[in-house]
């Protein structure tokens, strides 16, 4: 019985893990084009046709301009950086944030993994909410690797968001 409880005490006391699914990343409202889910983070949408909203393409672009040469094509992962798309499965929109922003650092098992802050960088900067939103759909929303083949026009709102950002 000692060793059930002190079994149970461990298992009770490990942190708990986000586990996010295409059901949480649902789509439930959107303001200028930007989605969220029940509870307001950045989400994706897929129009039955297949036609993806302007974030979850300009995510792709975004992405595949700053982050494929180490985490791999679509967000597969390489030799180099873990699969992203596997990634956003367990990690939440703050964890995130921070860690392109602030960067990471691992070590452990013989090896050093190092990912660089980005927070510096307005071509990533202004466009995390973007790029989550396009590993998240990668992740638990089935999208399909490649360029999204249709996309709904870019909503005057996230024109004018980049602008401020980017210093325009």
């Amino acid at each position: 019985i000692g060793l059930a409880i002190a079994s149970l005490a461990v298992t009770t006391s490990l942190p708990a893990v986000a586990q996010d699914s295409a059901e949480k990343a649902k789509a439930v409202s959107q303001e200028g084009g930007k989605w969220v889910d029940a509870d307001g983070t950045p989400t994706f949408h897929f129009e039955p046709d297949g036609t993806v909203d302007w974030y979850t393409f300009s995510g792709y672009r975004r992405y595949h301009s700053e982050c494929h040469v180490c985490h791999g094509p679509d967000g597969v992962g390489s030799s180099y950086a873990p699969a992203l798309s596997e990634s956003l499965k367990t990690m939440d929109y703050g964890t995130f944030l921070s860690i392109v922003a602030e960067g990471r650092k691992n070590v452990g098992g013989g090896k050093e993994n190092v990912m660089p802050g980005f927070g510096d960088n307005k071509n990533v900067y202004c466009y995390m909410d973007d790029l989550y939103v396009y590993l998240r759909a990668r992740a638990v929303g089935n999208a399909p690797r490649g360029r999204p083949p249709k996309k709904v026009d870019k909503p005057k709102e996230a024109g004018e968001a980049e602008k401020s950002c980017m210093g325009g």
